[in-house]
Parts: C-alpha cells; sequence; structure tokens
C-alpha cells in the first residue's frame, strides 16, 4: 500500500489533470529530470484571449501539493508550510519561462472524506488554489517557508481560464501577500 504522502500526492496530480482536461487544456505530467526540478506537471492551451491578448499559445510549469493541515486564514490567503526552500526559491525567480507556479491541495484531515462515490458521483473533497511566488520575499528559513494561496485563485475549471486570461494578457503574476 501506498504511504499517505503519496497517496495525496497522486490525489492533487488526478486533480490537476481532472479540471485540466474539462477545461480543454493539456496536462502532462513532468518528467523525472523537471521533477527534480521542481516542475510536476505542465499546462498547454492554445487559445484566442481577444484582440487585446499578447499570447496565444501557453504554458505554465506546475509545482503540486497537497496538505491535510487546515490552513490559516490572512488577508484572503490559505496558508501552507512549504518545505523545501530550494523549491521555494525556484518559484520566486521571474528568469523562468514557462511561468512556475504553486498549486496545493488542501484535503480533509480524516482520510475518509478525502473521496466519495455514488453511481452518479464522484466526489473529491476541499479544492485546490494555486500562487505564483514571484516577488515572495526571501527566506533565512531552512527547514521551509510558510506562503498564502489566495482564496480567489482557485485551481477550478473557471480559476484556470483566469490564469490562462491573465497570462495571454501578459500580466505579470507575482505574490501579494
Amino acid at each position: 500500500m501506498m504511504a499517505l504522502p503519496d497517496i495525496e500526492a497522486q490525489l492533487s496530480d488526478a486533480y490537476l489533470h481532472t479540471v485540466a482536461s474539462h477545461e480543454g487544456i493539456a496536462c502532462q505530467e513532468a518528467r523525472r529530470s523537471l521533477d527534480n526540478a521542481g516542475v510536476d506537471a505542465t499546462l498547454h492551451l492554445i487559445k484566442n484571449f481577444g484582440p487585446t491578448a499578447k499570447l496565444t499559445e501557453i504554458s505554465l510549469h506546475i509545482q503540486l501539493k497537497a496538505t491535510v493541515t487546515p490552513p490559516s486564514r490572512k488577508n484572503g490567503g490559505l496558508s501552507y508550510f512549504l518545505r523545501e526552500t530550494d523549491h521555494y526559491d525556484r518559484l520566486r525567480s521571474d528568469s523562468s519561462l514557462p511561468p512556475r507556479l504553486l498549486a496545493v491541495l488542501f484535503l480533509p484531515p480524516n482520510r475518509l472524506e478525502w473521496l466519495t462515490h455514488s453511481p452518479d458521483q464522484l466526489v473529491l473533497s476541499r479544492a485546490a488554489y494555486w500562487v505564483s511566488l514571484v516577488d515572495a520575499p526571501s527566506t533565512e528559513n531552512t527547514s521551509g517557508q510558510t506562503i498564502y494561496l489566495p482564496e480567489n485563485q482557485p485551481l477550478s475549471p473557471a480559476g484556470l481560464q483566469d490564469l490562462f486570461r491573465r497570462v495571454a494578457h501578459q500580466e505579470r503574476l507575482r505574490y501579494e501577500h
């Protein structure tokens, strides 16, 4: 049997693939070499976002995390402790193309509540959110860094479309907490 952190990671991957697929966004699991660089998946979309959009072909690198630790709320953000400071520093960099984002799936603490099934539906409890850490402060911590994922940036069908629209219009994605 898989360890619980591995199950959580698989659920975050399934969540991203499901939401992206629903929106016609290609989602490719990263190869081991990119995984070691803090990239778990790449999203790709070709779409015309209107006459003022600058881009029509967009890729995004995503680092996926999942947690059963209930987040605290601060200024419209949900807390998450990112353990890998090297990943934190990579995510802070604005010199990456495609842009790198962090997505965190917040699961209920009770494993029995993670997934429910009936003949009519399959439900994964709770939700995931995304954040750009560009412009996040540097850290002296060696164990990790607490970050805040904006509650208005859900990793949902509408949230993904909004994210790609923002990138198409070359809006700078940055950390604002």
